[in-house]
C-alpha cells in the first residue's frame, strides 16, 4: 500500500496570473488540482506545510489527500514552481487520482550497505547514474524507493538494472534494456596514476618503431662503406698507372 499523507487547503475563486499572486501576497500558495475527467479545483496552501512536503525526497511519489471544505481530494504531486532568486515554492500542481487511474512515477533510488563495499573503502566514488527511475502503477502500489544494495562492489564495478529487486506491481518504463544505476569510479589519486601507467605504456610501445628507421640506417652503413671501398681501390690504381704513362711518353 502507498503512503498517504495530508494536506490542508483552502479554495481560490479565481484563475490567473493576478488572482496567483494575491495569493502569495496574502501568505498562502496558489495551487491546482486536475483530472480524473473533471474540471480543475483552484486551492491555496500554507506555505510551511507543503514545504515540509516538497523537500521530501519521496515526495512525487507520494499520495495526498488534500483537505478541502471537510472534503478529501487524493492526489499526486505533479510539478512545482520556485521563484528563481529565493528558491520559495510559486505554484504546485496536483493530479486527481481515481479508482482506475494508471499513473506514471519517478521513484527515487536508495543506495543500501555503502560500508560493505570494498570499493568505496578505498576510496573509491559512488556515482549513482540514475537518481530516480520511471515506473507505471496504480496509485495503491507507488513504491517509495528502489533500493541499491552494492554490497561487495570493487572499484570499476557498476549494478545494472537487471541485478535490482524492482517494487513489485509496478512496470518498468525502460528507455534503455540493461542501463547503470550507480557505479564506483577510481579515486582521483589512483586515476592519476593510471593515466600515468597509460602514458608509460604507450610511450613503451612507441619507442621501437622510433627506434627502427635509425636501425635500418645503421643496418645501412657498412653497405655503404663497401661500395666505397671499390671505387677508393680504382683511385689507386689510376694514381699507380700515372708515372708509367709519363715514363713512355718521355720515350716517345
Amino acid at each position: 500500500m502507498a503512503a498517504v499523507e495530508s494536506v490542508s487547503a483552502e479554495a481560490r475563486d479565481r484563475a490567473g496570473k493576478g488572482a496567483a499572486r494575491e495569493s502569495r501576497r496574502n501568505g498562502r500558495v496558489p495551487a491546482v488540482i486536475y483530472g480524473d475527467k473533471k474540471e480543475p479545483t483552484l486551492i491555496s496552501l500554507d506555505p510551511k506545510e507543503i514545504d515540509r512536503h516538497i523537500h521530501k525526497k519521496t515526495f512525487y511519489a507520494t499520495l495526498l489527500d488534500v483537505e478541502l471544505s471537510g472534503q478529501k481530494h487524493r492526489v499526486l504531486p505533479r510539478d512545482v514552481q520556485f521563484d528563481p532568486v529565493t528558491d520559495r515554492t510559486l505554484h504546485v500542481d496536483f493530479q486527481r487520482i481515481g479508482k482506475d487511474t494508471k499513473v506514471h512515477v519517478n521513484v527515487p533510488v536508495v543506495v543500501r550497505n555503502e560500508a560493505a563495499s570494498p570499493g568505496i573503502k578505498r576510496g573509491g566514488v559512488l556515482n549513482i547514474v540514475r537518481h530516480e527511475i520511471e515506473f507505471i502503477c496504480s496509485p495503491d502500489a507507488i513504491p517509495q524507493s528502489v533500493e541499491v544494495d552494492v554490497t561487495g562492489l570493487e572499484i570499476g564495478g557498476s549494478i545494472h538494472i537487471t541485478a535490482v529487486k524492482l517494487p513489485e506491481n509496478a512496470t518498468l518504463v525502460a528507455r534503455e534494456r540493461d542501463f547503470t544505476v550507480v557505479s564506483i569510479g577510481a579515486p582521483t589519486g589512483l586515476k592519476a596514476e593510471q593515466q600515468e601507467a597509460a602514458e608509460k605504456a604507450a610511450a613503451a610501445a612507441a619507442a621501437p618503431v622510433a627506434a627502427a628507421p635509425g636501425a635500418a640506417a645503421a643496418a645501412g652503413a657498412p653497405a655503404a662503406g663497401g661500395a666505397a671501398a671499390p671505387a677508393a681501390g680504382a683511385a689507386g690504381a689510376a694514381a699507380k698507372g700515372a708515372p708509367a704513362a709519363k715514363a713512355a711518353e718521355k720515350k716517345k
